[in-house]
């Protein structure tokens, strides 16, 4: 039942070319920074992530992204990410962009075992209709778009017919763990870290504070080690470390933004 693995090069140890990751976090938030890391020093490469957006600034998924690691992307948000809209628009990354609460959906209909859903979302759209370009052919065009989906109606509203998604690996981040894979996440890093982990065959966790099971109150726990795998305990250093997408100040009164400058890139993601 002890989960624990001695440091998150061997818990991504077996993580191959082409495989595909469900990844946790939203912008800087909860983002599984040092499983990423031990996976960039690895080397390998084509993988198939799923995560609301590829990395903000220059960390997380970022990482991966920026030194040509990643082939398809499966997410929500490009944002201000530059290097992803330009592989995205040079022709050298697949990606899919789904509505953020459908991926959401996705990926918890993945870890229930339910295949697919209706859902009212995209109807109308080229979500639902094909036609989004899936990948550039670097001048301009589209290379590939996305197909239709199926629409039918329950009493008489359309809905569209989404699949579940299921990955190779899953990667997430959370406040508190034991040795059993239960684990808790801190505010925003609730809101896909435990979908993405259901998602995974194989979930590695990396926790902030590692304690003993019968520590955590089971009314607490939000994600139960039935979905976990591995688990990594960061060091207190590898901890604390987080990144500020959006510093604002409050110079003249309450509220006020600072001015726009190298401390106040804003990407749409929680800190």
């Amino acid at each position: 039942m002890d989960k624990v693995v001695a440091s998150a090069a061997d818990a991504v140890a077996d993580i191959a070319d082409g495989a595909s990751l469900a990844v946790g976090g939203f912008g800087l938030g909860g983002v599984p920074t040092v499983l990423i890391a031990a996976l960039h020093a690895r080397g390998v490469t084509g993988l198939r992530v799923v995560s609301n957006n590829c990395g903000a600034l220059d960390t997380g998924l970022a990482v991966l992204l920026a030194a040509g690691r990643v082939a398809r992307v499966t997410g929500s948000y490009i944002g201000a990410n530059k290097e992803f809209a330009r592989q995205y628009l040079a022709g050298e990354l697949d990606v899919e962009l789904i509505p953020q609460g459908t991926l959401a959906e996705r990926l918890r209909a993945g870890g229930c075992g339910i295949p697919a859903f209706y859902t009212p979302a995209g109807v109308g759209t080229q979500v639902a209709e094909g036609g989004l370009p899936v990948r550039y052919d670097g001048r301009g065009g589209v290379a590939a778009a996305s197909p239709p989906k199926e629409v039918r109606e329950f009493d008489g509203v359309p809905y569209v017919l989404e699949h579940a998604i299921r990955t190779d690996f899953a990667l997430v981040r959370a406040a508190r763990g034991d040795r059993h894979g239960n684990l808790v996440f801190a505010k925003s890093s609730r809101n896909f870290n435990p979908l993405a982990a259901m998602a995974g065959r194989v979930t590695v966790a990396e926790v902030e504070e590692l304690v003993e099971p019968g520590v955590l109150d089971p009314d607490a726990v939000h994600l139960p080690g039935v979905f976990v795998r591995r688990v990594v305990a960061l060091s207190p250093e590898e901890a604390v470390a987080k990144g500020v997408e959006n510093r604002t100040v409050s110079a003249d009164g309450p509220g006020r933004r600072a001015a726009d400058g190298p401390e106040s890139r804003a990407t749409g993601g929680a800190s």
